[in-house]
């Protein structure tokens, strides 16, 4: 059946049922997938191929990644002086603890003693000062981390101590300094060196466009990994990717739609969870029609996130109303989900607002082709809209494309991705869109948000600020910034004989937790 007629389809059960199709704005599933138990003796050793839809970032640089694909990768290679578990818990990593002053101005860190760096050297608080300091920038270079701002000093106190000190408190602190830790060396090693973290895995080599290989780090300070070998292979074709993993020559793969989980089950394990980030129809509020606010908000009402989840997940995932996921509890702006409901009659009152008649305004959607979960909205979307008088033109382009030309150089007019956190921190989701951001690609201007956000991160009181977050996340949708979609639900397809896989509050990838059973 044709994605026109099924949506037609979809669309006449929901009058006639007169509700929601299979909505799940609550975070709940839909029909269940078979899957087979997972009991044995664990296995430790072996070799594990993992399927993406993505190649990492030209450089492996970990204060540098843009791509969610790159960092879910890294986070197997680097970590920081703490680091995020899959309970959502921040606990200790490269340093063994931790003293915050009463102020929360001055952290004071000891290392923990036997970390190696892949490349067997000792990390020392000259390469954890060397580290922070890289992404706090200078006066002559913006910070790579920019809640680093803040810092204003950085020092060794002694080989296994290192004391930060900012220039004012800050809530959200600690939880960017998840940040990798590198050695000193790192920008005068070149390319001649590898990439040299400290996580349970060591970085191999990579194959552009096809692979990238790590290797269990045996001299890991923690518990360690299961498994010897992890090779990443890259399948920029959906086809592909199912075919290899019925074919054998890959045991894992995340972020699958429902129709594809369905058609591996039951001889794969099907594992449920959510991809932490927020899917969108992104606009750019600078370029035409979008930069037109009755516009953005005649998409807003046009379009049915029910019948979206419906007709790609089967239901799954959770609706979000503004660049906040759910995973975020006490930040997330719950009373904005439902802040458009699906309503053509005002669609079209809002586009009559700015000067467009039935079938009078047309724009595309780019959509990075690798990534069939956006594809699938896209192409929803695009019928949805046409339903209300919209034409809409789905425009499928490869990752490098889309990174360089809509993220990067800004040229697009909509584009339907998933934005994550760089840290587990609600400032993450929404520092994007305050007008200096170098990474506000929708170029959303708006002199309220910009003074709530200063007031936001600057604020101490945990309570404020969280009332502060949830006005900028308002003042987001009440602007039509984007048309927001949903956390979309992350399927993922195991061997039958591997297990071990783990979700987490963010969106990342840990392979050491991952074996084989007999």
């Amino acid at each position: 059946m044709s994605i026109k007629r099924r949506i037609l389809a979809l669309t006449m059960l929901a009058a006639l049922l007169g509700t929601a199709l299979c909505g799940c704005g609550g975070g709940s599933t839909g029909g269940e997938l078979p899957t087979q138990p997972l009991t044995g003796e664990i296995v430790y050793g072996g070799e594990i191929a993992v399927g993406i839809s993505q190649d990492l970032d030209e450089s492996l640089d970990p204060h540098r990644a843009v791509a969610a694909g790159t960092k879910e990768v890294l986070f197997n290679v680097y970590e920081g002086l703490v680091k995020v578990t899959s309970d959502a818990e921040l606990v200790p990593a490269v340093a063994e603890s931790y003293v915050v002053s009463d102020d929360k101005t001055t952290y004071t860190f000891t290392l923990r003693e036997g970390v190696l760096f892949h490349n067997g050297n000792a990390v020392t608080a000259e390469d954890v000062v060397y580290s922070l300091l890289r992404c706090a920038g200078s006066p002559e270079e913006p910070p790579l981390v920019a809640a680093f701002s803040v810092i204003r000093s950085v020092t060794a106190l002694d080989a296994k101590t290192v004391e930060i000190v900012l220039s004012e408190p800050n809530n959200e602190f600690l939880a960017y300094l998840t940040c990798a830790i590198i050695p000193k060396e790192y920008d005068s090693m070149g390319t001649a060196q590898p990439p040299a973290g400290t996580g349970p895995f060591r970085y191999v080599s990579r194959s552009p466009q096809e692979n990238v290989i790590l290797e269990r780090f045996d001299e890991y300070w923690g518990e360690g990994a299961f498994v010897e070998r992890v090779t990443y292979k890259i399948f920029e074709n959906a086809d592909a990717l199912l075919l290899a993993l019925k074919g054998g020559s890959i045991q894992l793969c995340a972020h699958l739609t429902s129709a594809q989980a369905a058609e591996l089950a039951p001889s794969f394990n099907i594992l449920e969870g959510t991809m932490n980030l927020v899917q969108a129809v992104y606009l750019n509020n600078a370029a035409a029609p979008f930069d037109d606010e009755n516009v953005r908000k005649a998409i807003c009402h046009a379009i049915d996130r029910d019948q979206i989840l419906a007709f790609t997940a089967d239901g799954r995932g959770a609706k979000v109303g503004s660049s906040m996921y759910p995973a975020f509890t006490k930040y997330f702006n719950a009373d904005l989900v439902d802040a458009y409901p699906h309503d053509i009659d005002k669609a079209k009152a809002y586009l009559a607002a700015a000067g467009y008649g039935e079938g009078e305004l047309s724009f595309s959607i780019t959509v990075p082709s690798n990534y069939q979960p956006h594809m699938d909205a896209a192409q929803v979307i695009a019928e949805q809209l046409r339903l209300a008088g919209i034409n809409a033109t789905v425009d499928p382009v490869d990752w490098n494309t889309w990174l360089e030309d809509t993220y990067i150089g800004r040229n697009f007019q909509s584009t339907v991705v998933g934005v994550d956190a760089s840290s587990f921190t609600a400032r993450a989701m929404l520092e994007r869109f305050n007008g200096a951001a170098d990474d506000n690609f929708i170029n959303f201007q708006n002199a309220e948000y910009d003074a709530v956000y200063a007031k936001a991160i600057a604020c101490t009181d945990e309570a404020e600020q969280i009332a502060l977050y949830k006005e900028l996340q308002a003042i987001l949708s009440e602007n039509a910034a984007n048309v927001y979609i949903q956390d979309l639900c992350d399927l993922v397809a195991t061997a039958p004989n591997l297990k071990g896989y783990e979700f987490y509050p963010i969106y990342v990838m840990d392979m050491s937790t991952v074996h084989y059973i007999k």
